[in-house]
């Protein structure tokens, strides 16, 4: 496996607060790479230090062999880094349109969208293209949810950063988020994703990292972890078996 991201020795600090221990993460290319943990665990923290929203105070983290840590996140995010934050990141005020037309780098205006991923993109979310032209902010949680992933490939991106997709959604809108998530994976887009929903961790998951106290624990496959309720619990304090 080659690896696109990887981290090694990772701290950040945020004020006082100490808040990565040294993380050490291999995001393989081509797969989808789930990192789990209990809250607090450093999830989210890790996802923002990719991304360079908050620095590295010591490590490296090197994307397709060239380090980017501490760099201006809109360099990062040209490099083919996209980021779906668990508060999603749309703006409500503008229209879907709007919206997709903003986090495509290479255009001004829907005009010079690329047809055909429009199209794919509406072929995985038809809701987006029922309500092109309404407000962000009057969508459905699971709606604006899908014009979040929607933004983050409304143009090809390497690697995709997502939080949480599944919070708070209804589980066919699960199931959608899932088959869009497998669709991306079969155009070769790697995907590093934390969930705390396990039916989705299992359904799309190859490999697998446990964080706990602002470190990686434990990585491997994930199939391996789903079969494995002792490790479960002990790396996760329950059972995958009692979210099917």
């Amino acid at each position: 496996m080659t690896a696109l991201l990887e981290l090694r020795g990772v701290h950040t600090h945020i004020g006082a607060y100490h808040i990565l221990h040294g993380v050490d993460l291999v995001v393989p290319e081509g797969q989808v790479t789930m990192l789990l943990g209990r809250n607090g665990a450093g999830k989210t923290t890790t996802l923002r230090t990719i991304m360079g929203l908050w620095g590295a105070s010591q490590g490296t983290i090197a994307f397709r062999g060239q380090a980017i840590a501490n760099r201006p996140t809109p360099e990062i995010a040209a490099s083919g880094i996209a980021y779906v934050p668990e508060s999603m990141g749309i703006f409500s005020d503008l229209t879907v349109k709007e919206n997709i037309v903003l986090a495509a780098r290479s255009t001004r205006h829907e005009g010079e969208l690329d047809r055909a991923r429009l199209q794919w993109i509406f072929g995985l979310f038809p809701a987006l293209q029922k309500f092109w032209l309404y407000p962000a902010g009057k969508l459905s949680g699971g709606q604006k949810q899908m014009l979040a992933v929607a933004r983050a490939i409304c143009e090809p991106r390497a690697l995709i950063l997502v939080d949480e997709p599944s919070k708070g959604l209804a589980p066919s809108i699960i199931q959608n988020l899932i088959g869009a998530l497998r669709e991306l994976k079969q155009q070769k887009t790697t995907i590093l994703l934390v969930e705390q929903n396990f039916l989705m961790a299992r359904a799309l998951g190859d490999t697998v990292a446990v964080m706990d106290d602002g470190r990686v624990v434990h990585s491997g496959a994930m199939a391996e972890l789903a079969e494995d309720e002792g490790l479960q619990q002990r790396l996760l304090g329950l059972s995958l078996g009692a979210h099917q």
